[in-house]
């Protein structure tokens, strides 16, 4: 990640080594020989990090640290000193730094230090991102009741691959709330303005399931005295939710492989051939992987569906076991 980086340095010759550093390493560098400087610029332009001396002619590093996170709490600050002591680490870290350097600085360590900085603005980034999308959804994080990191850790997933086209298999014990899941993936991708079809493969038998799924013409079985359209027609450039996967029979999975593949189908009692442009998210409480080696489900489908794997704690794991977030 590119960081917008403030050298704050009266020496010269360091802050014009540390700049061509920086510039190496892809970085927008932007300097500052004083505390008055830094000030100004911070408050001209948004800035990612600065590093900054902790002597500083006319007031030193911690009074424009003070500054600047006045200005922008959200800058992280390094200090950059000669002199190593306990004392100057505590006092910056009291008054706001991320962290400390010593001089001469170790190129290395500050490597290592810019790319944490970075992973962690990153971080902090796609929250915010997340967090502002689930408010303008209907489906929000308030409707999915967690206490456990393992369970925000799911629904951080949830935002970032929500903007994808891949397929998504959710798995867990029943009741603890695979479809909400679904629906908040749903919500936050581009397909939002369109349907959401869900259909729950356990509920119907063979027959019924693959004209539920596919549809079918007229005349296709006895008692199809219409055509009729398919869930996967209905959910054309929107997101078909699939429960109980594990449930589909062999004739049905083909179907739904040839699918995946080529994004088309057949209704039944039918020839012709219908694309549609449909995000197949499912989900089950069986260990798919195991069905595969007994042969009871397709490897090549399974590997289809499993393109993201998702997998929702049981209950009692969320709600007893694991330590509350904190506040």
């Amino acid at each position: 990640m590119k960081l917008r980086i403030l050298v704050t340095e009266d020496g010269r010759s360091q802050r014009e080594l540390l700049k061509s550093f920086l510039c190496e390493e892809g970085h927008d560098v932007f300097e500052a020989a004083d505390g008055e400087t830094a000030v100004s610029i911070v408050k001209s332009c948004q800035i990612d990090l600065i590093l900054m001396d902790f002597k500083l002619p006319g007031s030193n590093g911690l009074e424009t640290l003070k500054e600047v996170k006045d200005i922008n709490p959200e800058i992280d600050v390094v200090i950059m000193t000669a002199y190593s002591s306990v004392e100057t680490a505590v006092s910056a870290m009291k008054a706001g730094a991320l962290d400390y350097l010593t001089k001469p600085i170790d190129f290395d360590e500050l490597v290592i230090l810019i790319e944490r900085i970075a992973e962690r603005r990153t971080l902090v980034r796609e929250n915010r991102a997340l967090k502002i999308a689930l408010n303008k959804q209907k489906v929000t994080t308030d409707q999915i009741i967690y206490k456990s990191f393992a369970m925000e850790e799911l629904v951080n997933l949830a935002g970032r691959v929500a903007v994808s086209r891949a397929t998504v298999l959710i798995q867990g014990e029943s009741g603890t709330g695979k479809e909400l899941l679904a629906r908040l993936i749903h919500a936050l991708s581009p397909r939002d303005k369109m349907p959401l079809v869900t259909v729950n493969c356990a509920a119907l038998p063979e027959t019924l399931l693959e004209s539920e799924l596919f549809g079918h013409e007229k005349g296709a079985f006895t008692g199809a005295i219409s055509a009729r359209t398919g869930r996967f027609e209905e959910a054309d450039r929107g997101t078909l939710f699939m429960d109980e996967i594990g449930e589909l029979s062999p004739s049905v999975q083909v179907k739904l492989l040839r699918f995946l593949q080529e994004k088309q189908i057949n209704r039944v009692g039918s020839n012709r051939t219908i694309t549609a442009d449909v995000r197949v998210i499912s989900a089950t409480n069986r260990d798919l992987a195991e069905d595969v080696k007994k042969g009871l489900f397709r490897e090549d489908l399974f590997y289809r569906l499993n393109v993201v794997a998702m997998t929702v704690p049981p209950l009692i794991s969320t709600s007893l076991l694991e330590p509350a977030k904190p506040p």
